[in-house]
C-alpha cells in the first residue's frame, strides 16, 4: 500500500472545495493508495510535465507517483482554471 503525502498547496486546494468533492477527492486517492493502476478513475498522466492529473467534476489533483518508496505525493488541487498555472 502506498503511504499518501499532501503538500500545503494541496491541503489548501482540498480546503476550499465544497465538502462533499473534498472528501471524493480524499476517497479516490485512498483508494489509489491501495491499487495505484486503477481504471476507473479520470486519472490521466500528465504531459510536458512529471505527474498525473485526477479529475472530479471541475475540480482537479495533480499528484506523483513514487514506486520505489510507495509513495504518492499529492502536489496541488484546486479548479479546473487554475490547478495548471
Amino acid at each position: 500500500m502506498y503511504r499518501i503525502i499532501y503538500r500545503k498547496a494541496a491541503i489548501k486546494g482540498l480546503s476550499k472545495m465544497p465538502s462533499p468533492i473534498r472528501t471524493n477527492f480524499l476517497t479516490v486517492f485512498e483508494a489509489l493508495a491501495e491499487n495505484p493502476d486503477r481504471r476507473d478513475f479520470d486519472v490521466k498522466k500528465l504531459s510536458g510535465r512529471n505527474g498525473y492529473r485526477l479529475k472530479i467534476g471541475q475540480w482537479r489533483a495533480i499528484y506523483h507517483r513514487e514506486d520505489d518508496e510507495l509513495i504518492l505525493l499529492v502536489v496541488d488541487a484546486g479548479s479546473r482554471g487554475d490547478i495548471y498555472k
